[in-house]
């Protein structure tokens, strides 16, 4: 797997962002030692303190320079086996191979050299509540630009909907970034969350409440929708401190800790690690069940997501967060990579 670099970013800011991301067990497994990157990732797990003033310089997102580090979507082939081999022991392959199940895997155990696989990532999904992450984003780079307070009461309503996954506090918070502004962070250059090249992404084109959608995505005309391979980048970049800025993305993944609702990936995956450290929005509606996570435990840390549309959703992203899980420590085993993981 190879990062792709923006031809007008110096080096150094690279590693500024990724300050943060170094954690102990990341510095101890990878030959690339973020030790210059300074410091250990901060405990998330109680809320966030209150965004200083200001997280960045009041710039509008379509200005801003492309992200540094990106994710590339080419594949690595030892996790790729390993998670298709996962897929046919829950025997989802015909659900992958009729379309109704998207999933994406990545290893960022060391976030300079992350390890991809994916199946259907670049297919476009109704996911529900799972792109109140790209609001989470749209309130971030609002503030950044002196157009929202990130006050505590600012603050809490984005657990709320994060968290909890409020549809009230996802409307409110949607009103006060404005459809329109937030369909331009996901357009813009530097993020290209949403790209016409990679059959759409992460889109929000309505409040989670009754009422006709405001401005639908162009390729599919969905409302809330996403893509398993964007979702992926959302979580890449928001772990290397590019979501507006390092200590944005730290309060955002901060945020994103602790979820209150313990279905599909939380559910499946404390059943057999209690302690595991979740940072996660899922979404369900109907047919559509989708979850999305970074996960940390026992010296890895890794993104999975998993779109679906099928009743039998939510029990499938049950089981194959579980599957998804051993084919990072597996993978990881076979390339060599030493962990801290007990054997079983």
């Amino acid at each position: 797997m190879t990062l792709t670099a923006s031809s007008g970013r110096s080096a150094h800011p690279v590693f500024s962002r990724l300050a943060f991301a170094g954690t102990l067990f990341a510095a101890a497994l990878t030959p690339v030692t973020l030790s210059q990157a300074a410091s250990e990732m901060p405990e998330v797990e109680t809320a966030p303190a209150l965004v200083p003033a200001m997280i960045a310089p009041p710039v509008a997102s379509s200005s801003l320079p492309e992200a540094a580090l990106d994710l590339s979507p080419r594949t690595d082939r030892v996790l790729q086996t390993s998670l298709e081999r996962c897929i046919g022991k829950l025997q989802l392959q015909n659900a992958v191979n009729g379309g109704h199940l998207s999933v994406a895997l990545v290893d960022i155990t060391n976030p300079l050299t992350p390890s991809m696989a994916q199946v259907n990532g670049n297919q476009m999904f109704y996911a529900a509540s799972l792109p109140k992450i790209a609001i989470l984003l749209g309130a971030f780079e609002k503030a950044a630009a002196g157009k929202l307070k990130l006050d505590g009461d600012t603050v809490a309503e984005l657990q709320r909907m994060i968290r909890e996954s409020s549809n009230i506090a996802a409307s409110d918070m949607l009103q006060k970034v404005g459809t329109d502004y937030l369909a331009t962070v996901l357009q813009s250059k530097r993020y290209r969350l949403y790209d016409s090249k990679l059959n759409g992404g992460l889109w929000v084109g309505k409040p989670y409440a009754t009422g006709n959608a405001t401005r639908r995505d162009p390729l599919h005309n969905l409302s809330h929708g996403a893509t398993a391979y964007q979702v992926a980048r959302f979580y890449y970049m928001l772990e290397t401190g590019q979501l507006v800025s390092p200590e944005a993305s730290r309060q955002m993944k901060a945020i994103m800790g602790s979820p209150a609702i313990h279905h599909k990936f939380v559910a499946g995956l404390q059943s057999v690690y209690p302690d595991v450290k979740m940072f996660r929005k899922s979404g369900s509606w109907r047919n559509f069940h989708s979850d999305s996570a970074i996960v940390e435990h026992d010296g890895r840390r890794y993104i999975a997501v998993g779109l679906s549309d099928d009743s039998r959703g939510g029990d499938w992203l049950k089981s194959l967060i579980v599957g998804m899980d051993q084919a990072v420590f597996d993978s990881a085993r076979q390339q060599n990579v030493a962990t801290l993981r007990p054997t079983l």
